[in-house]
């Protein structure tokens, strides 16, 4: 709307500014002051409304993004985005719901710009980053009538039409990018970066519309990103380098010979080493505090028993520490040879516990991916649960370590898990052991080198077979004795009394295409530990960039979409748009596929897109696998929509605040928006539920109606029973949730620490019930208050009495079942800092909005603060 205020006239419109993902209302406008403009912005997020101006002059931009965002099922007029970059000002992007006006807005703030006094020399050469292109006919033509530069009854064309011709001429304006670079050569982006001056044009229609924004130039780089990847076999040659593995689990031992004849043991060095670690360090540091003394020593260990004929020619093939990542004792070491650094890329390290009630660090594992040239590498070293009779925890700890494990990519729009790299190599202490109970017959077996009798009895093997472990995965041929269990410091098979049966825990798994395994030994010479160390020399086939064809098929494919994206428009089809999830639980995943077709002409790019004031595409409890992809015309392409409730949105779910409905937007680039519907139904649990609505609870939470669970939410903290309150009514002292499984564990687990079977399930459960909770037993507001008063077990009590009834008692009760535990510290190994460690993290965890802040002194006084009451502090 126009309004005018005494001599000026000022523009006003509403929209919202799209800012992270976040639509925040505003209000933009054009005020005159004497003989100049300014745009301003009035935006909504703060109250009163704080105007920013920004002066229209030769260096301010506003121009309208691609219209290939607006079309959606519904010809309607859906608005315009416009983008706005001025002095001093970075760029902005806004939406103006009304497409008429928005055009209207624009074509005044061009009016204003014209009539601008002419611009300096320097900011003729910024203006050049508008983009000014030939028109389709490839001649600089000028404007024709009407303000836009489009005919005088544009105004009366549909709104389907004016798309269409504004998709074509924006499409043929498009200038090529400069190809993107070939994998990993970040040396060439400086020394080949293209730089091309744009083409002039005149017309008022192109300095509006700009060749690319930011947004349409990622979706066209994107999709030849694609392209390029789906015919890579064009321009990449296959290319052979050396890896070394090596496994050893060093029993805690500092080094103590030289690692030479493990690490140096081929004539010629290789091109990467891969040297997992693990029981590293068995101190106590190590284990709660994740500090560690013994890693320095073997780095330097590692570092001085490296190839020799590596630091021969230092400018070329000296090796360099790529990444080392550890958790407690189990550590991954990756070096390359110094020439080989620069073409690898996308480092990241993680790791995943599974030990102590499938929490601690002691077992578990830590991996690093990177990609090496144009190939992508996993390298996984992992420490599995231990014992003859626990395979199938093994088993479990393989299944947590692939499930848990993931890389989070840098722009944070995906992870990648273990299983979506080409090349995994898997390394570490497995521990499968040989199902034979005769430790002499196994060693007979041995001295007559009858090695094929004994891998028949390999847990490991046997596990493969059945496929409930490393089904994909490859060993090469094992003819080597078996790496455990030795007496330290010899070569003598275990002599303690319990005698252990000889066993080829030490391993080196791949899968991938274009891996041979050259070599596959253990190295006798090295008795620092109970176990031998294990290498493997492999032969990989890498994937290498021809950077020639690379630039070719690159402008092959660009002058290809540029024909094809002035013909036609994308479209998809969809197997079906329903989608029902019945009896959600928590933590148990429920799956639906469907399929999407490209029935156009021409290769599309799709993606899920947040709705109106959502920031995320979807609700937290629902995932889409693959969110984002590409198809060619006549491809089908099957994603699953993944429900799985977990402790970050069950809390919601159980109070009937959230039910397990959503709308999910499939948006077509340069074409339509598809609606997905979900709905189903969510089975309440006492997983995420308040300890106060679970006092509240005589009866199973699946029979209270969803209004008393709404309520039972919204009540207050501490809620105490008035005597003359019906005893039926009345809260529980502590949930009863609580009590079956304290209890079911007092009795059968105080003096075994569960690690296998019913109680070890138990177990897990009451952890992940305690971190579930949405408010832990020692309330956020007092998190910090607990750890100013660690040192002072006076401070401690009067916390703990200060926190609302049911958190005390549960506490309490914890505090008792836990020291009850310690009685029977000899039999079942469970020591005070173990448990301090455990349900530190549990009980007194840091409010979300400081977690990613918690030091490692932070931690130690949680730890503190909970040894106080373990070691007897009772009369609290």
């Amino acid at each position: 709307m126009l309004v005018s205020r005494g001599s000026e006239c000022d523009l006003e419109e509403m929209g919202v500014e799209v800012i992270g993902g976040r639509r925040v209302p505003c209000e933009l406008s054009l005020a005159q002051h004497g003989g100049e403009y300014d745009f301003v912005i009035h935006s909504r997020a703060k109250e009163p409304p704080v105007p920013e101006n920004i002066p229209i002059n030769s260096r301010f931009k506003c121009v309208q993004e691609a219209e290939e965002t607006l079309l959606i099922d519904i010809a309607t007029n859906t608005g315009c985005k416009i983008q706005v970059q001025g002095d001093w000002t970075a760029e902005r992007l806004f939406e103006i719901p009304d497409e008429e006006q928005c055009l209207r807005f624009l074509a005044e703030v061009l009016r204003i710009q014209e009539a601008q006094p002419k611009a300096s020399l320097s900011d003729v050469v910024d203006h050049a980053s508008w983009h000014q292109v030939k028109g389709l006919s490839g001649s600089a033509e000028p404007p024709s009538a009407g303000v836009l530069g489009f005919e005088d009854n544009f105004s009366t064309m549909s709104l389907e039409k004016r798309r269409n011709l504004q998709n074509q001429q924006m499409s043929a304006r498009r200038e090529p990018p400069p190809p993107p670079l070939p994998p990993n050569r970040p040396a060439l982006r400086e020394k080949e970066g293209v730089s091309r001056d744009s083409p002039k044009g005149a017309g008022a229609m192109r300095m509006l519309f700009t060749s690319s924004t930011n947004a349409q130039s990622g979706q066209r780089e994107g999709h030849i990103k694609h392209i390029l990847t789906k015919r890579e076999k064009e321009y990449v040659n296959i290319q052979n380098f050396r890896f070394f593995v090596g496994t050893w689990n060093v029993n805690g031992q500092s080094p103590d010979s030289d690692l030479e004849p493990w690490l140096s043991c081929d004539p010629e060095p290789p091109d990467i080493y891969c040297i997992g670690f693990q029981e590293l360090d068995l101190s106590t540091e190590a284990f709660f505090y994740f500090e560690s003394t013994k890693e320095q020593e073997w780095l330097t260990a590692v570092e001085r028993a490296l190839h020799p004929k590596a630091n021969q020619d230092v400018a070329v093939s000296r090796l360099l520490q790529v990444q080392v990542v550890r958790l407690v004792g189990m550590m991954l070491l990756i070096i390359a040879r110094k020439d080989h650094v620069s073409y690898i890329q996308d480092v990241m390290a993680e790791t995943v516990g599974t030990g102590i009630m499938g929490k601690m660090g002691n077992k578990g594992g830590v991996a690093v991916r990177f990609v090496f040239h144009n190939t992508s590498f996993c390298v996984v070293n992992s420490h599995l649960a231990a014992h003859v009779e626990d395979f199938e925890r093994r088993n479990q700890d393989y299944k947590d370590i692939c499930a848990r494990m993931s890389f989070l990519c840098p722009d944070q729009s995906r992870s990648l898990t273990i299983m979506k790299h080409e090349v995994v190599i898997w390394l570490g202490d497995l521990n499968y052991r040989l199902c034979l109970p005769d430790a002499s017959e196994v060693k007979t077996l041995i001295s007559r080198s009858e090695l094929q009798k004994l891998l028949a009895f390999d847990q490991l093997n046997i596990q493969r077979t059945q496929k409930t472990a490393f089904a994909d995965f490859t060993e090469g041929e094992i003819r080597f004795i078996p790496t455990y269990k030795f007496d330290s410091k010899t070569d003598r098979w275990d002599s303690s009394g319990k005698c252990r049966v000889p066993a080829w825990c030490d391993r080196i798994l791949w899968r991938g295409g274009s891996v041979s395994q050259l070599q596959y030994r253990s190295h006798m010479e090295l008795k620092t530990s109970d176990h031998k160390p294990v290498s493997s020399l492999f032969l990989i086939g890498v994937k290498v960039v021809d950077e020639k064809k690379y630039r070719k098929l690159f402008e092959d494919i660009v002058r290809t979409m540029d024909r094809m994206e002035n013909d036609f428009l994308p479209s998809l089809e969809l197997s079906r748009r329903e989608f029902s999830f019945e009896k959600v639980k928590f933590r148990q995943l429920q799956k639906e596929k469907f399929q999407i077709t490209n029935n156009g002409q021409v290769s599309c790019h799709f993606s899920f897109i947040p709705k109106l004031n959502d920031s995320q595409y979807c609700k937290p409890w629902l995932r889409a696998e693959p969110c984002e992809g590409y198809l060619e015309p006549n491809e089908t392409m099957d994603i699953s929509l993944d429900v799985y409730v977990s402790k970050d949105s069950v809390t919601l779910l159980n109070s009937g605040e959230d039910k397990i409905e959503d709308i999910l937007v499939l948006h077509l680039d340069r074409g339509k928006d598809y609606f997905l519907t979900i709905s189903g139904s969510y089975l309440p649990s006492c997983f995420g539920t308040s300890l106060e609505a679970l006092c509240r609870m005589r009866r199973p939470i699946r029979e209270v109606p969803v209004t008393k669970l709404i309520d039972l939410g919204k009540s207050l903290l501490d809620l105490v029973p008035q005597d003359s309150e019906d005893s039926s009514e009345r809260p529980l002292h502590v949930p009863k949730e609580i009590w079956i499984l304290v209890d079911h564990l007092f009795k059968n687990a105080c003096r075994q620490l569960p690690s296998a079977g019913s109680n070890h399930s138990v177990a897990e459960a009451l952890l992940i019930f305690l971190e579930a909770l949405p408010e832990p037993v020692i309330c956020y507001e007092l998190y910090q208050r607990c750890l100013e008063c660690s040192h002072d077990s006076r401070l401690c009590r009067q916390v703990i009495c200060q926190l609302p009834r049911s958190h005390r008692n549960v506490f309490r009760y914890l505090m008792g079942f836990l020291r009850e535990l310690l009685k029977y510290s000899e039999s079942n190994n469970v020591s005070v800092n173990m448990l301090a460690t455990l349900f530190a993290s549990l009980l007194l965890r840091p409010p979300p909005n400081v977690a990613s802040k918690q030091t490692l002194q932070d931690r130690k006084r949680a730890i503190s603060f909970l040894l106080g009451f373990l070691l007897g502090m009772e009369d609290y």
